[in-house]
């Protein structure tokens, strides 16, 4: 039974850093991919970035794309979210969720069996 809780978010001011943690337990070995999301109020939840477990490959999105780093310890139990030059309009709340099949459409959260409770990030002006 796969667990997911997130730490790490709170408030910053635009420019600055916070790193997210997504602690992992009952990590299945099928387990596929370990992604971060987020959500703004009165939005769509939207793929952030994605780490696959089998090659280590990362892919994110558009938005965040040499500003967010994702990584993870050397036994998985913890994966990470560098966020550097933090902008208002990644002011959301931040999921880290994992699935146990194929890697494709990474950004599609129905994807993801598994999710955490989330932890919010604002970033002001």
């Amino acid at each position: 039974h796969v667990q997911l809780a997130e730490s790490g978010g709170g408030s910053v001011q635009a420019g600055g850093s916070l790193r997210l943690s997504c602690a992992v337990t009952g990590f299945p070995e099928t387990t596929r991919s370990m992604a971060w999301f987020r959500q703004a109020p009165d939005q769509e939840r939207e793929g952030v970035a994605v780490m696959f477990k089998l090659t280590g490959g990362t892919d994110y999105s558009d938005s965040v794309k040499g500003r967010f780093t994702i990584s993870r310890s050397d036994d998985w139990n913890t994966v990470y979210l560098q966020m550097d030059k933090l902008k208002p309009e990644d002011t959301a709340m931040y999921y880290c969720a994992a699935r146990g099949r194929g890697e494709t459409n990474w950004y599609d959260p129905q994807q993801y069996p598994y999710w955490g409770q989330g932890t919010r990030v604002t970033v002001s002006s």
